[in-house]
Formats: structure tokens, C-alpha cells, sequence
């Protein structure tokens, strides 16, 4: 993998895809190989493989916010289109899009919350690769 000099001397460009993508499987953006995930949704504070500082992420509401958008853009259109196509009892519509919008937004949560600190590692934010000087004041 080469990295790209930037205009701080001595620092490197992250890739983003490849950390959003490797947030989005879990894994630490800066190696690709640790747990990023200590628990369900709880950021580990350091990379158990490569020993990356992880505890900087300031993920907070973005994304469940990004959920909420996905799966109610995902759910409106196939609710509207089942019961076009086969009219189902509201409360078959209640039970089956309730357990999907709460088993879609269970998957998707960690994920779309990994590629968020993977987005936060490689764009350096919040104190992710900075001095720790820099990063006190």
C-alpha cells in the first residue's frame, strides 16, 4: 500500500475507502486486523493488534441518524408496494415491517458506526493522528 505525502511534514495520507471499509467490517482502520468493537456499539479504546488509538472517534448521533435514513427509505417504497400487491392485514403490516425495521436497524447500526471512525481516522478529525501537544489544547 503506498501512501501519499501531505503538507504536514512527516504525515502521511489516509486512505478513506479502504478505513470506511474496514470500520464497516469491524476491523480498525489503520490495520484492518483488530476488533474495532469492544461490544455491540462500544469503541474499543486501542486497536488490540496494531495498538492505534481509537478512543478519539466522536461518532455520537450520526450514525443512527444514517439508519434511520436507510431503513426508512428502504421500508417506505416496499410497505406501499406489498400492499399494493397483496393487501395484508394492517396488523400483518404492523408485525413483519416492525421486526424488519428493528432487525435492519440492528444490523446496520455497527457498521454504518465503523465506517464512520474509519472516516474520522483517515481524515485525522477529533484528534485521530494528531501530536498529543495538539491534541490537549
Amino acid at each position: 500500500m503506498s501512501q501519499i505525502e501531505t503538507d504536514s511534514p512527516g504525515e502521511t495520507e489516509r486512505p478513506t475507502r479502504e478505513a470506511m471499509l474496514r470500520g464497516f467490517r469491524g476491523r480498525c482502520p489503520a490495520c484492518g486486523e483488530g476488533r474495532l468493537f469492544s461490544s455491540f456499539l462500544k469503541v474499543a479504546d486501542h486497536c488490540p493488534n496494531c495498538d492505534e488509538a481509537l478512543h478519539h472517534q466522536r461518532a455520537d448521533d450520526g450514525p443512527a441518524y444514517l439508519t434511520i435514513l436507510l431503513v426508512s427509505h428502504l421500508g417506505a417504497p416496499l410497505l406501499l408496494a406489498c400492499y399494493m400487491a397483496w393487501r395484508p392485514s394492517a396488523m400483518t403490516m404492523i408485525l413483519s415491517f416492525g421486526i424488519g425495521a428493528v432487525v435492519l436497524s440492528l444490523l446496520l447500526l455497527p457498521r454504518i458506526k465503523g465506517g464512520m471512525v474509519g472516516l474520522q481516522w483517515a481524515r485525522r478529525m477529533h484528534g485521530f493522528g494528531s501530536a498529543p501537544e495538539a491534541a490537549a489544547s
